[in-house]
């Protein structure tokens, strides 16, 4: 009974005593497949241990003279193996990677030997590495240590390299060390968790920066009373502004000869998800290099729909002179938005049929709406290059790959669900998603949430006459040599032309996006 009672708190209690304490942080994300990097360093103390029970044996070609000995590593189905090596502490140094199509799993270690002058080589020994994705982005690996204790192990982050060396079950004092690396989790709602190298950054935007999906409309209004950096007599400056939010940045048109000047440009940006400042900077035009004014930051979080933040903002390292901007935010998911999902292609499907290979094709679901891709024959690496538009209404988005059959049920290769609300609008997003309900295979998709802004006015047929009639007055306001109502008249004349400048290039994006349309709809046909 004290036997029992022993062992029953040797595999119970302690491995919770020893395990890695989970971080309270919780990211409410389900993983659904990652990427893992196995790298089998070497074994020691191998030769002069003893078999506790006896191990099955399997023929090879070829023999040696010398006692050799290779690691088999087997993920699921997957099998990798290293170059056989001699001697009782055997150095592989060999990387593989497996792929994983859930949250969890198991790296297999299969040692055998390989007899001199035999041809069959022998199972000598085996352990084993669980690992799981914990929800606060980091991995766990754990396996059995010696004495039925626990070797834990945890990756903060995808990317992050452990070391861990476990026993050999069934060899007395055997041991093998490996070198683990997660580099993707890949989770239900289409994201991905992957390694990015941190290098450093000047201002201060994280590499990781999530889009929420609104637009962030800044209007530049005007600048009082600016600090002169002009040489000349008239002891003004041609200031314009540079504003900085994440990767974007726009610029607004210089002013010439004022330290009031008047800009009411608008430039619009996608919000950042993680707490990010609007940079901004102010300029004087010169001739061969031009003159930082001053700086300031904006924080922009809290901002409602609907409601413009009317902020005047002072500029830091400078004398005197402060900024007046107007915020907005504005929800896209009002305008219309299409969802255009394009099936590239899948790879290692599982073989439905006897001669080792599958018809697959695409059975993709949207809310009610049902349509299937090609079929292509007689391949587990199909390439359909199909694509699908959706008008969004926020339905669920599901793919079932199939194997055609004519006259027996049709097998399912595998599915997957994709949570695309999530995704940025405008921008495309490529990815390998791990087949769920099934012990292999992949699909690579490209999903874009096409939101369509809102047109523009075109601009008023009486333009050219109100350009005529504001060069007159600027020509009057030269001969009067009234510097302050010259330099107002110009910012007009520039306000005028920005709004004719931003018609045209939207008329030119609607043209390249009507072309684009019409090639796939050729594609298709053809």
């Amino acid at each position: 009974v004290k036997l029992v009672v022993d062992t029953l708190n040797k595999r119970m209690v302690e491995p919770r005593r020893q395990c890695l304490p989970l971080a309270p942080k919780d990211l409410h994300k389900k993983a659904r497949g990652g990427v893992v990097y196995v790298t089998v360093l070497g074994a020691r103390n191998i030769s002069s241990s003893k078999q506790t029970k006896q191990q099955p044996s399997y023929e090879i070609e070829g023999s040696g003279s010398n006692l050799d000995s290779f690691l088999e590593i087997e993920v699921g189905e997957v099998t990798r193996k290293t170059d056989a090596k001699s001697g009782p502490c055997p150095e592989w140094n060999s990387t593989f990677h497996f792929i994983l199509h859930d949250n969890a799993g198991v790296l297999n270690f299969h040692l055998y030997k390989c007899t001199p002058g035999s041809v069959k080589y022998d199972l000598l020994a085996s352990c084993e590495i669980k690992m799981r994705y914990v929800p606060d982005d980091s991995t766990l690996f754990w396996g059995v240590g010696a004495d039925l204790s626990v070797v834990a192990a945890q990756a903060e982050a995808c990317g992050k390299e452990i070391k861990m060396t476990v026993p050999f079950e069934g060899l007395d004092n055997g041991e093998l060390s490996v070198k683990l690396v997660v580099k993707e989790w890949q989770f239900s709602d289409g994201s991905h968790s992957s390694f990015i190298p941190t290098t450093p950054s000047h201002n201060n935007a994280s590499p990781n920066a999530s889009k929420t999906g609104r637009r962030i409309v800044v209007t530049v209004v005007e600048a009082k009373n600016l600090p002169a950096k002009d040489n000349n007599k008239l002891g003004k400056s041609n200031p314009y502004v540079k504003l900085q939010y994440g990767k974007a940045l726009h610029k607004t048109k210089p002013v010439t000869y004022s330290t009031n000047p008047t800009w009411n440009q608008k430039f619009e940006f996608d919000e950042e998800g993680n707490g990010e400042y609007l940079k901004i900077k102010c300029y004087t035009e010169e001739t061969f290099s031009d003159d930082m004014i001053g700086s300031a930051r904006v924080n922009l979080e809290g901002l409602t729909e609907g409601n413009a933040r009317d902020v005047s903002v002072p500029l830091e390292k400078a004398a005197s002179g402060e900024l007046r901007l107007l915020i907005e935010a504005h929800n896209s998911e009002g305008c219309p938005s299409v969802l255009k999902l394009v099936l590239v292609e899948a790879r290692d499907l599982v073989a439905a049929d006897l001669r080792g290979s599958s018809d697959p094709y695409v059975v993709v679901q949207y809310g009610n709406l049902k349509r299937t891709t090609k079929m292509i024959s007689r391949t587990l690496n199909p390439k359909w290059d199909q694509v699908m538009e959706f008008a969004e209404d926020g339905s669920a988005l599901a793919l079932h790959v199939k194997d055609h059959n004519t006259l027996l049920p049709e097998t399912n290769l595998g599915n997957c669900s994709i949570d695309y609300q999530t995704l940025p609008p405008n921008q495309t997003w490529d990815r390998w998603i791990p087949l769920q309900g099934v012990k292999r295979g992949e699909i690579r998709l490209r999903i874009t949430r096409a939101v369509q802004k809102p047109v523009l006015d075109c601009p008023s047929q009486s333009s050219p006459a109100k350009i005529k009639e504001m060069l007159m007055k600027l020509r009057s306001e030269i001969d009067d040599n009234d510097t302050d109502k010259l330099s107002k008249t110009v910012s007009e004349l520039e306000i005028l032309q920005n709004s004719q400048d931003e018609y045209v290039a939207q008329l030119q994006t609607e043209q390249k996006l009507m072309i684009d349309k019409i090639n796939e709809l050729g594609q298709e046909i053809f």
